[in-house]
């Protein structure tokens, strides 16, 4: 579908939260974030543990729960009856699963932008570990570190991730990403996500189409694996999409916020 403009926030939209992917923080939705709150839109851009300005390093966070806490603790303190809109941007989609099956009864729908989109039927890691992603360039792994550690190279970044992004937000990211982990073990370990909770959440997918990391057929491939409510597209955009189709992902995302209130 073509993007909608960002709408006035309907009476009685939802809060959306915007989840951030890995080596990122709450800051990569500043574009996004801006466009929605002046639409009238509750937004929140909480950073992860150990990312963004969360004062935790990364052995502080040994698991993907701990990890993931924050917005599982933005979930827990939501008023009785209300329901919240997830974003999940890359790696951000394993957040945004793990709180709709800890709290699918405040979860309005779970948007998945160029994000990992799990099944019900695999281990948890799978959609990572079935990624086609070969060539890290730059980027720096240890695995001897608790959880293993990932840091994404700068040529990693401008050439994978932000090729079609404006510079001074690929600058930003230099400034500002963070060690981070994948946390495939422990995911690994964890039994599939229930089709009952986190399988029942509603879904919309938001494909990118100039992606070179998680490149638009293994998008689509894993929306063929978890069926979703809606597939949306933004032709321009590279994995960054906030910052190279900001005010097309805040138009989709407000209209998602609008329709599944």
């Amino acid at each position: 579908m073509s993007a909608p403009a960002v709408a006035t926030a309907a009476e009685g939209a939802t809060r959306i939260i915007l989840v951030h992917g890995t080596g990122h923080g709450g800051w990569c939705w500043y574009r996004v974030a801006t466009l929605l709150r002046a639409a009238g839109h509750r937004v929140d851009a909480p950073d992860l543990a150990a990312s963004g300005a969360d004062a935790r390093r990364l052995r502080d966070a040994p698991t993907f729960e701990d990890y993931t806490r924050p917005l599982l603790d933005a979930l827990r303190g939501l008023p009785d009856g209300e329901r919240a809109v997830l974003v999940g941007h890359s790696f951000g989609g394993m957040s945004v699963a793990l709180a709709a099956e800890a709290f699918p009864e405040k979860v309005a729908a779970a948007v998945f932008v160029t994000a990992f989109l799990p099944d019900c039927a695999n281990p948890r890691s799978h959609v990572i570990e079935k990624l086609a992603l070969t060539d890290w360039m730059d980027s720096v792994t240890d695995a001897e570190h608790v959880p293993p550690s990932v840091f994404l190279g700068p040529e990693f970044l401008r050439r994978k991730l932000y090729q079609l992004s404006p510079p001074e937000d690929y600058t930003l990211s230099q400034s500002l990403a963070r060690v981070s982990s994948y946390y495939v073990a422990d995911l690994r370990g964890q039994p599939p996500f229930s089709e009952a909770r986190y399988g029942a959440a509603r879904k919309v997918y938001v494909v990118c189409e100039q992606d070179r990391a998680m490149v638009e057929p293994y998008q689509r491939a894993m929306i063929s694996g978890c069926p979703v409510e809606e597939v949306r597209e933004i032709a321009g955009a590279d994995h960054m999409a906030m910052f190279s189709a900001p005010a097309e992902l805040a138009g989709h995302i407000a209209d998602v916020a609008n329709t599944y209130a």
